[in-house]
């Protein structure tokens, strides 16, 4: 069965260092990625389709070393790897102000249902209605944050994380100009010796 190609992220840089951190002290290819760059790329994965894989194609005006060329892959996986722990650990820790928040709004509501009902048999009056219903207000207003948790703010971390997963895991192909040929290229050996011999 034929494989689907990935889909290709295509970055145009001057050099091979606009990709990375400047101002990271670490190693050339240890260095967390540029800023810039990496909005770049995460921006144009967020529109590619989510079950194909990717291919980041950096196309540069100045060839680089191989020295460098060799474990961008590499430095390129690592950043996003390490972006995507940071995000589990983000997604982990707002599951468990979930669960906390759920608890103290279930206990909050409880206790508030409770003094409405309370209320409600100490007899039917104007202030003891106003109360009581402010009470079930009060309650129901408490569980908000947790219903908010989990209804809402939960899709936007776990698809970040879905997305820096996927680019841990991306190909990098590097492409450099081709050498440009001299305009007047150099005469063949013997060619050259006659010169040298015909100058003196």
């Amino acid at each position: 069965m034929e494989k689907t190609p990935p889909a290709a992220i295509k970055l145009r840089l001057r050099e091979l260092a606009q990709l990375f951190n400047s101002i990271d002290p670490s190693p050339f290819v240890d260095r967390d990625l540029d800023a810039d760059a990496e909005e770049f790329i995460t921006s144009w994965a967020r529109e590619l389709p989510p079950g194909q894989n990717l291919e980041l194609v950096i196309e540069l005006t100045v060839p680089s070393t191989t020295e460098r060329i060799a474990g961008v892959e590499d430095a390129v996986r690592r950043y996003f790897s390490t972006r995507a722990a940071i995000k589990r650990l983000e997604f982990g820790q707002l599951m468990r102000r979930g669960r906390l928040s759920l608890g103290v709004g279930l206990v909050f509501l409880v206790v508030c249902l409770l003094l409405g009902e309370l209320l409600a048999k100490s007899g039917s009056n104007t202030a003891a209605d106003i109360l009581r219903e402010g009470l079930t207000i009060g309650g129901w207003v408490a569980m908000w944050r947790p219903l908010e948790i989990y209804l809402y703010d939960w899709w936007p971390l776990y698809e970040e994380r879905r997305r820096l997963d996927r680019l841990a895991q991306i190909r990098v192909r590097i492409e450099m100009p081709e050498a440009v040929p001299a305009l007047f290229p150099a005469p063949p050996e013997h060619e050259r010796r006659e010169m040298t011999q015909a100058a003196a």
